[in-house]
């Protein structure tokens, strides 16, 4: 199915800045839908009549359209009240219902106007077959409804300043309150009393000024958003939030204008105090997340200092090599919980680690010509569990290649990655002496390689001669499903 863009461009006819205008519409046109009840069909001229390029259906009452209407043409026999609409620019209201099916339709036809210049026709459809009671609410309902039809047709809305969608962005069903130029209340549906009750506007509500009312219940010294009072007095299309005493409303005011004149407002109101809380407790537990990271890593530093400073003071050769190793390898592990601290996610970047994690194993270097490193691909993000291992694995990968492979001479280690979606495979290559005929070695390096590879990644390793000569080992590791794998 063609979108909004598409069907636009391939019809012709409007330029960028009106079809910019069709697009804001389209984008703030749930309010309308919602407070008529009604289906909103956007019909744009094609040259041999109209094309429904867009539609809506409303959250607060029946649809008429329960196929997809976007992308048809309009049918012949109300392809003259959609010309005459545009011709007159003035709203036309059916004077006789449209059957659809079973039910009966009424129709309303909307020009869109832009800079003067009727440039579509908005068709506004309610479904008849569920019959509503007059009640205050859909009066008022069908007042905003109107008045908001009416700014169509001046080219006064949509709002250039429309909010775009947030979390816990407000909708007519969640609460909705009609102003006066003043700010004064003159109707609040039962859902927004509920809302402003729970925040502590207590009372009638008719005829107050609702900036004041709030403003009076705010607990003191609390923070307020600047926009507050413009979108308290429906002065602007904004967004904002209120909060006092754990209570949150988002706030969202839609001016009602005449040839640039505010007759008013439509507030929209909703209670996300409980979204807010768990926001709340979702940062709560982040921070203490990365506080653990931070204090895990400060310890392991610890560790490592200690033997750092255990090493020096040995008088064997033997001993300040094995201290040395397992040295290197706690502060690798303390490098993943650095990172950890300073994100909110339990992955990390790893190919930031990795570089920290070659800049440990050159420590292990031999006196003289240091071999070169060249890193190849990218090993993307991974998740805390895999990068652990993973580091640790690699570290004493590219230390034997150094150690072992080169003796003190120079030369270049290759380290390239593939990463294919869940599939991660890393090849850690060198041009030195290369592996015996009785393979790899039996090493507590090589230990620690085997058992992190096969028993905490689940992976596979495997270590091949070079032509003409040197090492290549591959370590492959799936990085998906790996918490219902690790439950099992």
């Amino acid at each position: 199915m063609s979108n909004l863009n598409d069907l636009i461009r391939r019809l012709g006819g409007l330029d960028a800045r009106q079809a910019e205008w069709l697009h804001l519409l389209v984008g703030d046109w749930q309010i309308l839908s919602d407070l008529a009840f009604a289906d909103l069909v956007l019909w744009v001229p094609d040259g041999e009549g109209f094309t429904a390029v867009s539609h809506c259906r409303p959250s607060t009452g029946s649809t008429v359209h329960h196929d997809d209407v976007v992308g048809r043409h309009i049918p012949e026999g109300r392809r003259a009240m959609l010309e005459e609409t545009m011709a007159s620019g003035q709203i036309r209201r059916s004077d006789e219902p449209r059957w659809t099916g079973s039910y009966a339709v009424r129709e309303d036809l909307v020009p869109v106007v832009f800079e003067g210049q009727p440039i579509a026709v908005l068709s506004r459809e309610a479904n008849l077959g569920t019959a509503r009671s007059q009640s205050r609410l859909e009066r008022n309902y069908h007042g905003a409804a109107d008045d908001l039809c009416a700014m169509i047709t001046r080219g006064e809305f949509p709002s250039t300043s429309v909010p775009g969608y947030r979390r816990g962005m407000p909708r007519v069903g969640d609460g909705m309150v009609r102003l006066d130029p003043d700010g004064d209340v003159t109707y609040a549906s039962p859902n927004a009393l509920s809302c402003f009750h729970r925040l502590g506007v207590q009372g009638n509500m008719n005829g107050r000024n609702l900036a004041q009312a709030v403003s009076d219940i705010i607990e003191p010294h609390s923070l307020v958003d600047e926009t507050l009072p413009v979108v308290l007095m429906g002065r602007a299309a904004w967004l904002t939030e209120v909060e006092s005493y754990g209570v949150s409303l988002t706030l969202r005011a839609q001016p009602i204008t005449e040839h640039g004149q505010r007759r008013g407002a439509i507030l929209l109101v909703r209670d996300v105090s409980e979204v807010r809380r768990r926001e709340r407790e979702l940062l709560t537990k982040d921070a203490t997340i990365r506080e653990i990271h931070h204090r895990v890593k400060n310890n392991l530093q610890t560790v490592a200092a200690l033997l750092r400073l255990q090493a020096r003071r040995s008088s064997s050769d033997e001993t300040r090599e094995a201290l040395g190793e397992a040295m290197r390898r706690v502060a690798t592990i303390a490098t993943v919980h650095e990172t950890l601290s300073q994100t909110i996610d339990e992955t990390v970047d790893f190919d930031n680690v990795f570089v920290r994690v070659l800049r440990l194993a050159a420590d292990v270097a031999s006196p003289g010509d240091h071999p070169t490193t060249k890193v190849i691909g990218s090993f993307g993000f991974v998740g805390a569990d895999v990068a652990t291992s993973l580091s640790v694995v690699l570290m004493e990968l590219v230390s034997n290649a150094v150690e072992h492979g080169y003796d003190g001479q120079g030369g270049e280690i290759e380290i390239e990655a593939r990463r294919d979606d869940c599939d991660l495979t890393v090849y850690v290559r060198d041009s030195g002496s290369g592996v015996t005929d009785a393979g790899p070695g039996t090493g507590l390096g090589t230990q620690i390689v085997r058992t992190l590879v096969q028993g905490e990644l689940r992976g596979t390793i495997s270590w091949n001669p070079r032509e003409p000569q040197g090492t290549e080992v591959m370590v492959h590791v799936h990085l998906c499903n790996r918490a219902t794998t690790d439950g099992e």
